[in-house]
């Protein structure tokens, strides 16, 4: 008996450490289509906290969003607080099942997603340049679609395993 109710324990504790997958989020609404929402233009405020919580940079992207069949081209222009700039450009594919990829030039190998409901989860590789050296750290980025214009994100970037931040943005559509 005590092996039992040591096994449950074990098991009820794995699976409260469980990530959340985007099928956890299939039957909630609006529906994220990620065509429509990404086509045309959209901005995004963001703020960068490191791992004890602090905002450490704040930063507005414009993006210019064009899909052509199944696929898609993110123009990102990033402005942060302190005036620098910078420029990404995603080129997205549409795959079966609501599986997406993804590349740009500052992200390792190819990013792969995953829409299920409202939610979009995005795993990717990004080449981060800091005080003139450049580290390779991954991305668990999370969108939530609140409604037809609106979007919210929360990226965790860690390294070996280890979390550095989290990456915190609000998009909104132009209409």
């Amino acid at each position: 008996m005590k092996r039992l109710a040591l096994t449950l324990a074990c098991a009820l504790a794995l699976t409260g450490c469980a990530s959340p997958t985007p099928q956890d989020y299939a039957a909630e609404k609006p529906t994220l289509d990620l065509q429509r929402y990404f086509n045309g233009d959209v901005v995004a405020h963001g703020i960068f906290s490191d791992r004890s919580g602090k905002v450490v940079r704040r930063f507005t992207v414009l993006m210019k969003c064009q899909w052509v069949g199944n696929e898609g081209t993110l123009d990102e222009a990033f402005t942060y607080s302190d005036g620098k700039t910078d420029r990404r450009i995603w080129r997205l594919k549409k795959l079966d099942g609501g599986r997406y990829t993804g590349t740009a030039d500052d992200v390792v190998g190819t990013a792969n997603g995953q829409v299920a409901g409202n939610a979009f989860q995005w795993n990717y590789t990004l080449k981060l340049p800091v005080d003139g050296k450049v580290y390779e750290v991954q991305f668990d980025d999370w969108m939530y679609l609140m409604d037809e214009r609106v979007m919210l994100n929360r990226a965790v970037m860690s390294k070996f395993g280890i979390r550095l931040g989290e990456v915190t943005l609000a998009f909104q559509k132009a209409h």
